[in-house]
């Protein structure tokens, strides 16, 4: 009989280049252990929430939100070389919707206002967000287990039960680990105590950098990539041993058979986690209507009216219709505001001489774009279809790519985060992963071999039209790697680490054109994150669009400062002003001049 247990303390590759476990491994191990829950403790993020999320209900097991935060050693604003360098570790568990948000908030907040050297909160931040958050006192890096090994039991003990007046006291648990490590013995022996003492329940984990055993020696090199160090360092970081695997619920009750209740308390919090995640409803900014306008829908059909008028002479029975048409379903699929929003910054870019592009990709079929002057292609004259943009019958968010001036797109961005306010416009997060080539590249740096023969084994793996193949693809289609990787061990060796890394999440930046624009403030739907002084969502673009949150691309466009250059050029030194927009695509001239 499977003993009831869930992990509480599990890092996935998204704890970047520390955690080797992807996540639909990770889930599904658990599922195959006999687990019906599992926790996502990632540390000082929330990268993998949703992602993690869809695979734990896709698998049939539930979901727990979490995260393994730093704590400042003092407060959040002091920022002192050595004195506050190294902060504590705490796992915090979301227990409700609440609880998600206010740890989206904890985690966002470390990195705006806490960020030195990683993303850092302090106590009063946690008295600010503590509601709907279980905490557990982590492992001997937690601020308790720490205070305990360096022999500062009284400071522990106010600790113990600071953390219970801060949460309340069903919401805080101390953590009892065993790797097999000598400070963890002086810790749990004294946290056993203090949960005697203190009235506060233990909690088990085991803190699950990989999933398997047999994964130790990979996450090793994943270590050495990370520190730019090699296998053969001796004073490199490395863990002690191989026992931070996901394990089975009997291998945690054999690590603690005098405490089952501390094995038991795992899956009562499980039981009490109950976070969910909207992903059907939509989280449109709304736009300031003028006066005399009741509703969204009536404006955009206003403003519409005053630009077909410009755009065309006679407006006819077709043109008519086709506005009526793709008006219904904007409106109808709840888009109205999402028109007004672009048309408004399309407008402050070209009252301000930013130059912007005539239109790109689905969006140039829209008569309504044409018309509010987001695009500048007629879509009748050209037949282009409306449907590719929006359809009624495969309802997804509408997209509207908008490319400015190379040197003057950041204006655009300023201007809308200044009308919808900085807590509701972020950039958005994008994480470079290992290809083949650069796995082989890195791998081969964290093994020590020679840059020649690393290097060589890397250009065997081929490129098609711009893109890597797998490591195991080039194997099957180079019979030169394979026969190397045959006939030299190193080179086998090289390949194999390789291979298992090949895919993992390796750094985080900033998508180049991504930009969200929420109703509310973002922390209420998605933590964020600081890439230098870009404030990025922790979710990527797809996980934004499930969610219900609005992406607009602005594209920084080098050819359209070219473009822009060109004519005033033209108007300085002939005194010619040439409309960019209404250059004849037909012009008899330029065709015979080409020719």
């Amino acid at each position: 009989m499977t003993r009831p247990f869930t992990h509480l303390h599990v890092h996935t590759e998204y704890s970047l280049l520390d955690g080797f476990g992807r996540i639909p491994d990770v889930v599904r191990e658990a599922k195959s252990l006999g687990m019906d829950s599992i926790a996502l403790t990632d540390h000082g993020v929330l990268f993998g929430a949703v992602e993690f999320y869809k695979a734990c209900l896709a698998e049939g097991i539930k979901p727990i939100i979490g995260c393994e935060v730093y704590v400042a050693p003092r407060r959040l604003d002091q920022k002192e070389n050595k004195l506050d360098t190294n902060p504590y570790h705490l796992i915090l568990l979301a227990e409700n919707n609440e609880g998600y948000r206010n740890l989206s908030k904890i985690v966002s907040k470390g990195f705006i206002d806490g960020f030195y050297y990683k993303p850092r909160i302090d106590h009063e931040t946690l008295r600010h967000y503590h509601k709907g958050i279980i905490c557990l006192s982590a492992c001997i890096a937690g601020e308790i287990p720490r205070l305990i090994i360096t022999d500062q039991t009284k400071k522990a003990a106010e600790i113990c039960t600071l953390y219970q007046t801060i949460f309340g006291k069903d919401h805080f648990f101390l953590e009892i680990q065993d790797h097999r490590l000598p400070q963890e013995a002086k810790s749990n022996a004294m946290l056993i105590s203090f949960s005697r003492q203190f009235d506060i329940p233990l909690v088990a984990t085991n803190d699950c950098h990989y999933v398997k055993r047999e994964d130790a020696s990979a996450h090793d090199v994943l270590l050495c990539i990370q520190t730019a160090s090699t296998v053969n360092d001796e004073e490199r970081m490395r863990f002690p041993n191989d026992e931070f695997y996901l394990k089975s619920p009997d291998e945690m009750a054999k690590l603690f058979p005098d405490h089952p209740e501390a094995l038991e308390n795992t899956h009562k919090i499980a039981e009490r986690c109950q976070v969910t995640f909207d992903l059907e409803s939509a989280h449109l900014p709304e736009f300031d209507l003028p006066e005399g306008f009741a509703s969204a829908g009536d404006y955009l059909r206003s403003l519409c009216e005053g630009g077909l008028k410009k755009r065309y002479t006679t407006i006819t029975p077709e043109i008519r219709e086709r506005v009526e048409y793709e008006l219904n379903v904007i409106h109808t699929m709840g888009f109205d505001n999402y028109f007004l929003v672009v048309w408004d910054f399309i407008k402050y870019a070209k009252d301000h001489g930013i130059p912007v592009g005539p239109g790109r990709g689905s969006a140039a079929g829209s008569l309504v774009a044409y018309s509010l002057n987001i695009t500048t292609l007629d879509p009748l004259k050209y037949q282009l279809l409306f449907e590719r943009f929006l359809n009624p019958e495969r309802v997804t968010m509408p997209d509207i790519d908008c490319d400015f001036c190379y040197e003057r797109r950041q204006e655009v961005i300023d201007y809308v985060i200044r009308k919808y306010g900085d807590d509701r416009v972020a950039q958005i997060i994008t994480f470079g992963t290992m290809a083949a080539r650069g796995a082989v590249r890195d791998v081969g740096r964290a093994l020590d071999m020679p840059y020649a023969a690393v290097d060589k084994v890397a250009k065997e793996i081929p490129i098609h039209a711009g893109q890597n193949v797998t490591i195991g693809d080039a194997m099957k289609e180079n019979p030169d790697l394979a026969q190397m990787a045959a006939s030299d061990p190193q080179v086998k060796k090289l390949l194999t680490t390789a291979e298992k890394l090949e895919g993992l999440a390796r750094h985080a930046s900033t998508h180049a054109a991504g930009v969200v624009i929420s109703d509310a403030p973002l922390t209420e739907y998605v933590p964020l994150y600081r890439n230098g002084d870009a404030i990025t969502t922790q979710f990527p673009m797809g996980l934004l669009e499930d969610l219900g949150l609005i992406k607009m691309d602005f594209l920084g466009l080098r050819t359209l400062t070219v473009i822009h250059d060109a004519v005033e050029n033209i108007k300085l030194s002939r005194g010619t002003t040439v409309d960019i927009d209404h250059v004849d695509d037909r012009d008899n001239l330029m065709f015979s001049t080409a020719s």
